[in-house]
């Protein structure tokens, strides 16, 4: 192809961001696959041939030896998707700090350490930027703040470099996904079914009663999410700049005082619920 790229995905040892590398590499892209497993990286690596560099870019070392390990490989970055992150529940009372500065140093710090290292050669090459950000960022549920406040702080970081830099040539734009199927998705199902003693008890009954009320009726898949990410850093999406791209099979389109209409809705109990 001509249109070869090189582009740093983080948080590449699994879900949107493992669907995102292999892609990329199957569109003829250069990839370098960032995460804290490096047992994940090294299968990816073997079977696409993106180049693995196992680290937690919430540190400053990590971020810039990513970096350097692109332009040693390939010699310039085209792209960067900020894919890393972890999610931790709680409301504003009761979550515990430690957590919350875990999910802001992953969430929002490590990403911001990226792009500083990157956007000097994001600026040689009139590059793109796509932050993995979630239809939290826009809309939140109970018990959620440390999680939904990160990522709604991840999409105006993103937006920041599209108003900063767009007239350099530099685009940065978001996508916002609902529930997909991904390893943490996966543990937080297992968890809602076995509390909630849905049906078998099993991840299939935790997704399917948790989109149940989505216009699309069932999760998406990482690859789905891996194909907006790759047309965002695309020429195709060449005036797309600062944009937050919902791929969430509608859920932020559903306006939740109409389900009474179709569902019997009745809390399950928890924080600010009556059981």
């Amino acid at each position: 192809m001509t249109d070869k790229r090189v582009v740093l995905v983080t948080g590449a040892g699994s879900g949107i961001g493992a669907a995102t590398a292999r892609l990329l590499r199957e569109e003829g892209h250069h990839v370098v696959a960032s995460g804290r497993r490096a047992e994940p990286l090294r299968r990816l690596e073997q079977e696409t041939g993106a180049l693995a560099y196992p680290s937690d870019v919430g540190d400053p070392d990590a971020a810039d030896g990513l970096v350097r390990t692109a332009l040693a490989a390939y010699g310039r970055i085209d792209g960067l998707v900020l894919n890393a992150g972890i999610g931790r529940g709680g409301t504003v009372g009761d979550l515990s700090l430690a957590d919350w500065d875990d999910v802001i140093r992953t969430n929002v710090t490590g990403p911001l350490l990226l792009l500083r290292a990157a956007i000097p050669h994001l600026l040689r090459s009139r590059g793109a930027v796509v932050a993995v950000a979630s239809v939290s960022a826009l809309r939140n549920g109970p018990g959620n703040a440390p999680y939904a406040a990160s990522k709604a702080a991840l999409m105006q970081l993103c937006r920041s470099v599209a108003v900063d830099h767009g007239r350099e040539g530099v685009r940065a734009n978001v996508v916002c996904p609902s529930w997909v199927r991904t390893e943490m998705a996966d543990r937080r199902m297992a968890r809602f079914a076995e509390e909630a003693a849905l049906g078998d008890g099993s991840v299939d009954a935790g997704y399917e009663e948790a989109t149940r009320l989505l216009p699309m009726g069932r999760p998406g898949e990482p690859h789905e999410v891996g194909e907006a990410i790759s047309w965002l850093l695309s020429p195709a999406a060449s005036y797309v700049n600062g944009a937050v791209l919902t791929v969430d099979g509608g859920a932020t389109a559903l306006d939740p005082g109409t389900l009474a209409f179709d569902f019997h809705v009745a809390p399950r109990g928890g924080p600010g619920r009556t059981p």
